[in-house]
């Protein structure tokens, strides 16, 4: 009779023991679902966002689970060295000038003596930012892959340029300046490391919003973001991918997700049929790009979308 092969043989990245993880957008959404799950997986989580109220508590939540937990029988368990602290928020704005970015990635960086893995990406909007608040105005109904992506946008043509340049420093200049501090960290260190963009369908070769012109665009250059810095940090030992999720649920979308029309939406264009759901969808994924069984993977752009954005698929803006 064969001998039955444990999971942990054909999953080896259910156990990141050890691993040090910087994840932004970390206060809500699938950036503090991130958080927790790859907790659990055995990470030292560096979570960051400007909600710092909200970071305190999910550090608070991971580190009592820690504490409270026998090591031998937890993933949770603590890294010697490390006291009893498994999470650690670092209050980072990523709209922030270059040399404030810097200094947030500075005190990620210090807050366990190295970063190996780099999850950027979770803080998506189509909507102005109020700059009074940080807050983005949410007045239309469209939402994809998670984020918040409301608009009151619905043609190129009526896309301001404020409301544009508010977009692209959000999703693509703030990625490349995290992405970029994390990297230069990581070659002097000499340890290599992987960075994980979160991306969206709506980056691909076809729109799926009305009204998105700034969000796609933004997603399309952050594929192709993560494809140079492939190309061109792969000498040391620094892998670059991108994650492009469909429609999921997540605690942005639970209000919108219990709309009947949505509903529609992926009976029509899903050929699933159904919404995804971050775990295990996406934080899996997450974990192998984390793991060293991916270490020959490098600048890609995985799709999750339940084969959304297939050919013959009707397109959400044609509902």
């Amino acid at each position: 009779m064969a001998s039955q092969v444990s999971s942990d043989h054909l999953e080896p990245w259910l156990d990141l023991e050890g691993k040090v993880v910087m994840v932004t957008g970390a206060s809500s959404g699938l950036g503090r679902e991130f958080c927790l799950d790859l907790a659990k997986a055995g990470c030292r989580v560096v979570a960051a966002a400007r909600r710092v109220d909200r970071l305190k508590s999910l550090c608070d939540e991971i580190n009592s689970l820690a504490s409270s937990t026998p090591s031998s029988s937890s993933s949770l368990s603590v890294v010697e060295g490390s006291g009893s602290v498994r999470a650690v928020g670092v209050e980072l704005d990523v709209c922030a000038d270059g040399a404030t970015i810097e200094k947030s990635v500075q005190r990620a960086w210090e807050a366990f003596g190295r970063i190996d893995a780099l999850a950027p990406g979770l803080f998506t909007t189509v909507a102005p930012v109020s700059p009074a608040v940080g807050t983005c105005v949410m007045d239309g109904p469209y939402c994809l892959d998670g984020h918040s992506v409301h608009s009151n946008v619905k043609s190129p043509l009526e896309l301001s340029e404020d409301e544009w340049s508010n977009v692209m420093k959000t999703n693509l200049t703030g990625t490349w300046l995290v992405s970029k501090y994390i990297c230069i960290r990581m070659r002097d260190g000499g340890r290599g490391g992987s960075v994980i963009n979160i991306s969206s369908i709506a980056g691909l070769s076809r729109g799926q919003l009305p009204g998105a012109t700034a969000y796609a665009s933004s997603k399309a250059g952050l594929n192709s973001l993560t494809r140079v810095m492939a190309l061109e940090l792969g000498v040391y030992k620094i892998r670059v991918n991108a994650i492009s999720p469909g429609l999921f649920k997540s605690e942005i979308t639970q209000g919108l997700m219990q709309k009947d029309w949505l509903s529609n939406v992926a009976a029509k264009t899903v050929p699933l049929r159904t919404f995804g759901t971050s775990d295990p969808a996406l934080t899996s994924l997450v974990r192998y790009l984390i793991h060293d069984s991916s270490g020959y993977v490098s600048g890609n752009v995985f799709i999750v979308d339940a084969g959304a954005t297939l050919p013959g698929v009707p397109i959400f803006s044609s509902l």
